[in-house]
């Protein structure tokens, strides 16, 4: 499969807005105009309730995860890679950012409205390389545990990815270099929740008001 090709099919597969369709679906509602205005499982859950957001939680990581299992094989048989370079590695994140760009500025929304990437980032590094994004998951359950503010731990978890991958994959693997960059993409996304974490308006959860993962 050409490179080209591999990657729009992952943007599509990241395109697919599948907290707007919970929105649609079980009340009617589009949910870039309720709560937050975020198309992510935090407003899922405090708008339409836990199952919906588990749901689309999981939805939203394979999108990323199985776009980079299924795709990247098909790139390399026809890309040519000396043995032991890093083709195959960069190929896999390729197809992996090409889908959190989706999910960031999905099509089938024409570009408006999409989420914050931290589920699909989820996905697409736990399918390349999962023992880091699992110390980042164990960073991110700990500061919403303690803090109950699902925006400062994805924050936190982002910036430790890089850290854990570097752990676990050495600090020259092209999965730390990108998850830097991807670190700041996140971090981006967050931008008002970081005013509103100054301000000491930032929801916790539990509490009556909206959020944002």
């Amino acid at each position: 499969m050409p490179p080209i090709a591999a990657f729009a099919i992952a943007y599509l597969s990241g395109s697919l807005p599948f907290a707007f369709l919970a929105g649609r679906l079980l009340k009617g509602i589009d949910l870039r105009t309720v709560g937050s205005g975020n198309l992510g499982a935090t407003n899922v859950y405090r708008t339409l309730g836990a199952p919906a957001a588990v749901v689309v939680l999981v939805l939203d990581a394979l999108k990323g995860a199985l776009p980079v299992v299924l795709l990247t094989p098909r790139i390399t048989e026809v890309v040519a890679a000396p043995a032991g370079s890093h083709t195959p590695a960069w190929m896999g994140l390729m197809v992996g950012i090409a889908a959190i760009l989706g999910h960031a500025k999905p099509i089938f929304l024409l570009w408006r409205g999409g989420g914050k990437g931290v589920a699909t980032t989820a996905g697409v590094f736990g399918a390349l390389v999962p023992a880091g994004l699992g110390i980042a998951v164990l960073v991110f359950t700990g500061v919403v545990w303690r803090t109950r503010i699902v925006s400062l731990g994805s924050m936190i978890a982002a910036l430790v990815l890089p850290l854990a991958i570097a752990l676990t994959e050495g600090v020259s693997s092209p999965f730390a270099l990108v998850a830097v960059a991807v670190a700041g993409f996140v971090v981006w996304t967050h931008r008002a929740n970081i005013e509103r974490l100054r301000d000491g308006t930032e929801p916790r959860l539990g509490a009556p008001d909206v959020g944002s993962r």
